[in-house]
C-alpha cells in the first residue's frame, strides 16, 4: 500500500468532504494516513479523527510556528492513546523571523528549547520524530545529533534536498517526499533524491498544501501521492510497483505502531 506519512486532515479545509476525501484515498491505493501536530488546539480532532477512522493515525507535537503554546503536560494526555504513533512536527523554522535583532535572536532560542523539549520527548515515550526543518538546516541537524535519536528515528518532512542533512540517514532518519518533487523549478531536490538510500524514502503530502503537478495551486490531498511516487519512481528509474513496495516497507519499519 501507500502510506502518507503527513496529511492534515484535521484542517478545516476538508470539514465538508473529508469521507469523499478518504474514498478516494482508498481508491488510489493509500491505506493509511498519518495527521502531524501542528497548532496543539487541533490535537483533539486530530485524535478524533483517527479513532473514527481505522486508516488513520496522528502525531503529538508542536509546529515552531506554535512554539510559544508548547505544553508538554498537554501533549502527554494524547500520548497514550494506541493511534498516537510519533512526534511531531517538531522543528526549526527561520523563514518568517522577526527582522528586529533581538526579537530574532528570542525567537530562534525559543525554537530551539522547545524542539530539544520535544527531542526528549519522543526518547522518552520511544516513539519516532517528524521533523519540520526549513532555512535552518545546520542548526537543526546540530541539535538532533546532540541526542540519541537513532534510538528512535525519525523523517525529515517535505525535505528540502540541504545535502548536509543526508548525514542522519545513518541515525535512522528517512526523507520524506512530497509534491515538490513534480514542480518544474525543484531541481535541487529532483538531483539530491538520487543520493537517498532506497531505504529511506517515504511518501508523503503535506496535505492541504504543497499539491503535487497537475494540481499545483489546488486543495491537496492523501490520493495524489500516486502523482509523488511516479515522479520519483522516474527520476530514480525505478518500477513504481516496486517502489511502492519499498517504501511501504521503510515506513513500517519507521513507524512500527502503524498496525495496532
Amino acid at each position: 500500500m501507500i502510506i502518507d506519512t503527513h496529511s492534515h486532515l484535521d484542517d478545516k479545509k476538508y470539514l465538508h468532504d473529508l469521507d469523499e476525501v478518504l474514498n478516494r484515498a482508498k481508491e488510489a491505493g493509500v491505506g493509511k494516513i498519518i495527521i502531524p501536530a501542528a497548532n496543539p488546539a487541533d490535537l483533539p480532532k486530530a485524535q478524533n479523527l483517527a479513532k473514527k477512522h481505522k486508516e488513520i493515525y496522528f502525531a503529538i507535537g508542536v509546529h515552531p510556528y506554535y512554539a510559544k503554546d508548547y505544553d508538554e503536560n498537554y501533549l502527554l494526555r494524547f500520548a497514550s492513546d494506541p493511534k498516537c504513533i510519533a512526534v511531531g512536527e517538531c522543528g526549526l523554522d527561520y523563514y518568517r523571523l522577526p527582522k528586529d535583532t533581538n526579537q530574532k535572536e528570542q525567537e530562534i532560542k525559543l525554537q530551539k528549547e522547545i524542539f530539544i523539549s520535544q527531542i526528549k520527548l519522543a526518547i522518552e515515550l520511544k516513539k519516532p520524530l517528524i521533523v519540520h526543518i526549513r532555512e535552518s538546516s545546520i542548526d537543526a541537524k546540530d541539535l538532533l545529533l546532540l541526542h540519541d535519536i537513532k534510538s528512535i528515528g525519525g523523517v525529515l518532512h517535505c525535505f528540502n534536498g540541504d545535502k548536509e542533512l543526508l548525514e542522519l540517514a545513518k541515525y535512522n532518519f528517512y526523507f520524506g517526499i512530497g509534491g515538490v518533487i513534480t514542480f518544474k523549478n525543484a531541481q535541487k531536490l529532483k538531483d539530491i533524491v538520487k543520493d537517498i538510500p532506497l531505504e529511506k524514502i517515504v511518501l508523503e503530502t503535506d496535505a492541504p498544501y504543497l499539491s503535487p503537478e497537475p494540481y499545483r495551486g489546488k486543495r491537496n490531498e492523501p490520493a495524489y501521492t500516486t502523482f509523488v511516487l511516479k515522479k520519483v519512481s522516474e527520476i530514480l528509474n525505478q518500477d513504481a510497483n516496486y517502489l511502492k513496495t519499498i517504501i511501504c516497507n521503510n515506513t513500517t519499519n519507521l513507524f512500527k505502531d502503524l498496525f495496532k
